[in-house]
């Protein structure tokens, strides 16, 4: 992994993929290169770099970057350690094809010994390379076309991949394949360029007609020529154009210095977005309040529970699957669905429920809750519950993603493109569509009074507005992380629904300052984490009012008799905490469900100057990615 990009066409291919690499950097990576097809004699040039995209462009200056056709990458390290050689794209043998690829090839050091035996060479310490030579291995064992070489090859191949690849022989061509890796190829109507990425942003300046390729899908791209699309088996299949409207606006900085700030300042705006169309005024239909029930009102209509009616109300039981901060938006959502929905709701990690050898029941619904829609690990869990008869709701950002398709139903959170790799809106957009269902299905089975449910409609409405609110204090909040820049750990705090802002506000500043911190419901403090607490430690409380308000002010004591150092994020006038602690961060005050949408806010800002402070990469942190592709 991390990110793909091709083009061929008309026009100088290097500029779109330079351009291209720049628009997956978000996705995190430790080297890039690209290979091109020269415009004067077909010879193939590749070009490598450690480091970053400006690295690459620095390698390629002055050399010959002409051509048609290429294939780029940006690698984040799998199977060997950053370096140009384990950078991609890998040659072959024969010095005919190149290749790149996203996901691992599980049988690789298998091939390999096999590819020795028959005087292959390997330069590198990647599964990548062993994948190119297989390929041209089995071009010459079957004196086949590339096309089929590809097939062929993927066939002995055990594992995951999105890959490009080009023979100079073949200047016309480039083929690409996918399996459980992310692969989207753009098409201009009349044949005449292609666009290959891992996702849709460096694609979308150029056409809004994409294909996502569907596991274990092959696309044979010919200049001038339709786009023809196998299976495994060599049957034709068929290619579904979908069309993308991607802002644009949001691959860019618009002023902010970082992705980062930027999407933490967009939350209002998109969460407005997120509602739109789904909360309308419309006649009641099922009003529990008989005559007295008003005509008309603010419902929650999701199209979702529409259709999936009788699927939904029957559920015994949801289980939520989710890594990082989808898993804590997960946290919230099974307080939300049990309160309002009464169905009992369980939380797992995804990487570790499919080999949990868990009960999953005909009747029981996995929701899936990725921003990407294409989280391995999360990808593979609902493919499993499909297998044992679950339904399968997804909860995505990523339109057309493998998650979106593999689901049964469920719902796009429409948040736009989230850059920074610490994922700030898709958290607060996840949440809200989890509050919008909750309602929803509430609704439907009865278990929600009209006036709760009315209230909580008209709350969530006013959330964007109070969002902005919070977001006035940016330059206190910058002030304030000024004295935490040295801090080596930090405790985060809450309880009921705000106990999973803890654990994302936690996240959040281990993920960009590289400080250690954890998350824990505040009453768990006694058992255990109350011995780290001195002098020395930074203890963040998310205490608004909420019925667990006084039980937290008693943690609270119990940490300032230790000599600990309070923040607080508490609700606006609040006194009684203001007189307690070292420093205060105030949210306006809302319903104790939708807290954590105001609460977590200040946990952004706080982990994102505390990280500036520090002077380090808030958009691309050390060692993460932002689509975690493989297990």
């Amino acid at each position: 992994m991390c990110g793909i990009v091709g083009y061929i066409g008309t026009r100088e291919a290097y500029p779109i993929l330079i351009k291209g690499l720049k628009r997956l950097e978000y996705r995190g990576y430790d080297s890039a290169g690209c290979a091109l097809l020269s415009a004067s004699d077909n010879s193939l040039n590749v070009y490598k770099a450690k480091g970053k995209v400006s690295d690459l462009e620095k390698t390629a200056n002055g050399k010959d970057i002409t051509g048609t056709i290429g294939i780029a990458h940006t690698r984040w390290a799998t199977h060997g350690v950053p370096s140009e050689v384990n950078a991609h794209p890998h040659v072959s043998e024969s010095g005919n094809l190149t290749l790149v690829h996203n996901g691992i090839i599980e049988n690789y050091a298998t091939l390999r010994e096999q590819l020795k035996q028959r005087g292959f060479h390997f330069k590198s310490e990647t599964d990548t390379e062993v994948l190119v030579q297989l390929i041209e291995y089995t071009q010459q064992k079957l004196n086949c076309g590339l096309g089929n070489a590809v097939r062929n090859a993927l066939q002995v191949a055990i594992g995951a991949y999105a890959i490009a690849v080009i023979d100079k022989r073949f200047p016309n061509q480039l083929v690409c394949a996918r399996k459980s890796s992310p692969l989207a190829v753009g098409i201009v109507e009349d044949n005449s360029e292609f666009f290959i990425a891992s996702d849709a942003s460096p694609i979308a300046e150029y056409t809004k007609h994409i294909v996502y390729l569907k596991d274990e899908e092959i696309a044979v791209i010919e200049r001038g020529k339709e786009m023809k699309v196998y299976n495994l088996n060599g049957e034709e299949a068929d290619a579904e154009i979908k069309e993308v409207d991607l802002d644009l606006s949001m691959l860019d900085h618009e002023g902010y210095p970082h992705f980062m700030l930027k999407e933490i300042f967009d939350q209002p705006n998109v969460l407005k977005d997120c509602m739109r169309g789904r909360i309308v005024e419309s006649p009641y239909s099922s009003c529990t309040m008989g005559k007295d029930c008003p005509e008309m009102g603010l419902q929650v209509v999701l199209s979702a529970v529409t259709q999936h009616r009788r699927e939904l109300l029957r559920a015994k039981r949801i289980i939520i699957v989710s890594c990082g901060t989808s898993w804590h938006a997960g946290l919230i959502g099974k307080q939300l669905i049990e309160q309002f929905c009464r169905i009992p709701v369980e939380v797992a990690y995804a990487s570790e429920f499919r080999y949990s050898n868990p009960v999953i029941e005909h009747d029981d619904v996995v929701m899936a809750i990725s921003q990407s829609g294409e989280t391995a690990d999360t990808l593979a869990a609902i493919q499993m519950a499909k297998e044992n008869g679950a339904m399968v709701f997804g909860i995505v950002n990523g339109v057309g993603s493998s998650i979106a398709r593999e689901s049964n139903t469920g719902i796009y959170i429409h948040v736009g493109p989230e850059i920074g790799v610490a994922s700030t809106k898709a958290f607060t957009g996840q949440v809200t569509v989890l509050v919008m269902l909750s309602l929803a299905l509430g609704m439907a089975k009865g278990t929600v009074s009209q006036s709760e449910y009315e209230q909580t409609i008209k709350e969530l409405l006013l959330i964007p507005e109070k969002i902005e609110k919070v977001l006035e204090q940016n330059d206190k909040i910058k002030e304030l992380s000024a004295k935490f820049t040295f801090a080596h750990n930090f405790l985060y705090l809450g309880r009921g629904y705000n106990y999973p802002v803890a654990l994302e506000g936690a996240l959040k500043l281990k993920e960009i300052s590289y400080i250690h911190a954890e998350g824990y419901p505040a009453a768990e403090m006694k058992h255990g984490p109350i011995a780290l607490v001195d002098e020395e430690m930074p203890v963040v409380f998310i205490a608004t009012h909420h019925q667990l308000y006084q039980k937290i002010i008693s943690n609270m004591q119990e940490v300032i008799s230790r000599g600990g150092h309070i923040i607080a994020v508490v609700t606006e006038g609040d006194e009684q905490v203001k007189n307690m602690v070292d420093e205060v961060i105030e949210i306006p005050e809302t319903l104790g469900c939708l807290a954590p949408l105001l609460s977590v806010i200040p946990l952004q800002l706080l982990s994102y100057h505390v990280a500036v402070a520090k002077g380090l990469n808030v958009d691309q942190p050390r060692n993460l990615a932002k689509s975690v592709t493989v297990e």
